[in-house]
């Protein structure tokens, strides 16, 4: 099979998918419930409504928008089922994508998802005054979830797509109401940056951690590129326009946190998103927006459940995990066991009440593969096979300033977190004799 064959092959996956859809899964990888919660967290860190919406500016453009540049090439280079599997797997070999596959499955997006369902579940629960328990509206909601994307790849992103539009129209009225409907909150004799201007780069850095996190999940959309019509074209155009759509949204959404609550007020919230709708429109402006807040958890949970399976999908076509897990359906083309194995392993994990613990070590395994999925830009570009291949401007610049960043935020969560972090390493190791175990199976399967 020719480079050329290899590259368009999609293990009978059906390629359904375009720009819109692409972008789409752009903005519902990163746009959960966090950004509702997180300016209060950033504003405790820097007091100066300056700095508060400065540093989801700057979040923005060395995290999100170099990461996006980053990733739109790769996409270009190795239009691919698995995504950014795919792209470790060709730089560094077969255990590096491997283990991410693993800790995707185990920690990262599972134990991301079992917590964005439970936020959900208490959203629901709030809004509906359900005597139903959070952890089985959770799960009912993650099994809902799987059966949807199991009917076909169509029938997921349309969910998706749907979702993602109601998740901007409750943005787009909390700007609004927020900009328009609310009056500014007085200013404070004093900024929490006066206070603490000995050491205002301390609090800058500590800021940009929450605000990281919130931009994180745009690669997601990575693992579906052997179901885009045109991924080399739709994947990167898709990444560079949803992140940009991110960033102006969350830098709106943070000026009206400003704008209506004051640079104190935010910091002293709980719920900044919920207290600015209150301010502008009484309660039910904040049972809106909680209504707003549950439809964009299971935004994040519809893309997950679409995006995540074609991963481990990759792996077992690599003959690197279960072979079941590689079968796609005759009527839906799409990978059902694959789909059913996140769906199960989710809801395990929402029920199981340890998400929590997963979710404070997510991070640090999250950015140490970013850092090493970025540095496969430099292994590309320097092979002559690859040579010919179009690729965007701003490397090494953008690459070394993401990867900076990556490392970066990686140090300040191991040190925050050593025991969490330590236990995070501890499962991602455990794959290898897993790994170790499939390699010496490989000939039998293959």
């Amino acid at each position: 099979m020719n480079e050329a064959a290899s590259r368009a092959q999609t293990h009978g996956l059906a390629r359904r998918l375009g720009l819109f859809d692409a972008t789409m899964l752009v903005m519902g990888g990163v746009i959960g419930s966090g950004i509702f919660v997180t300016p209060a967290e950033v504003a405790r860190h820097v007091g100066s409504p300056f700095w508060i919406v400065g540093v989801w500016i700057l979040g923005g453009a060395l995290f999100a928008l170099t990461g996006a540049v980053v990733y739109a090439e790769l996409a270009i280079r190795r239009p691919e089922v698995g995504g950014q599997y795919a792209y470790l797997r060709d730089a560094y070999g077969p255990l590096p994508a491997f283990l991410y596959g693993w800790a995707l499955l185990l920690v990262i997006q599972s134990g991301g998802m079992a917590a964005v369902a439970i936020t959900f579940a208490r959203y629901f629960n709030d809004l509906t005054q359900s005597a139903v328990s959070d952890n089985l509206v959770a799960v009912t909601t993650v099994l809902m979830l799987t059966l949807i994307n199991c009917l076909g790849v169509r029938s997921g992103s349309n969910t998706q797509s749907f979702l993602m539009l109601l998740k901007v129209g409750a943005i787009a009225v909390l700007i609004a109401a927020g900009l328009w409907l609310a009056p500014a909150a007085p200013a404070p004799p004093h900024t929490i940056s006066d206070v603490s201007s000995a050491t205002p780069w301390l609090g800058i850095g500590a800021a940009l951690t929450p605000v990281i996190f919130s931009y994180g999940g745009w690669h997601t959309a990575s693992f579906i590129a052997g179901e885009l019509r045109n991924p080399e074209r739709d994947l990167a155009r898709g990444t560079l326009l949803g992140v940009a759509g991110v960033i102006l949204l969350y830098t709106f959404i943070v000026l009206v946190c400003v704008h209506a609550l004051g640079s104190a007020g935010l910091a002293a919230s709980k719920t900044p998103a919920s207290d600015v709708m209150r301010v502008a429109l009484g309660e039910k402006g904040a049972a809106f927006i909680g209504a707003g807040i549950a439809i964009s958890a299971l935004g994040f949970l519809s893309q997950g459940m679409l995006t995540a399976p074609r991963v481990y999908f990759a792996m077992a076509a690599d003959a690197l995990f279960f072979r079941t897990v590689a079968k796609v359906s005759k009527s839906s083309r799409v990978p059902v066991v694959a789909i059913l194995l996140q769906g199960m392993v989710t809801a395990i994990i929402a029920l199981s009440g340890t998400f929590g613990q997963i979710l404070s070590y997510v991070t640090s395994m999250d950015v140490l593969f970013f850092a090493l999925t970025a540095a496969t830009v430099f292994i590309f570009r320097s092979r002559s096979e690859d040579a010919a291949r179009r690729v965007l401007p701003g490397h090494p610049l953008t690459t070394a300033v993401f990867i900076g960043s990556c490392l970066v935020v990686l140090i300040a969560t191991v040190w925050n977190a050593p025991v969490d972090s330590l236990v995070g390493y501890g499962i991602l190791l455990a794959g290898v004799p897993v790994f170790i175990y499939w390699q010496r199976k490989k000939p039998a399967v293959a």
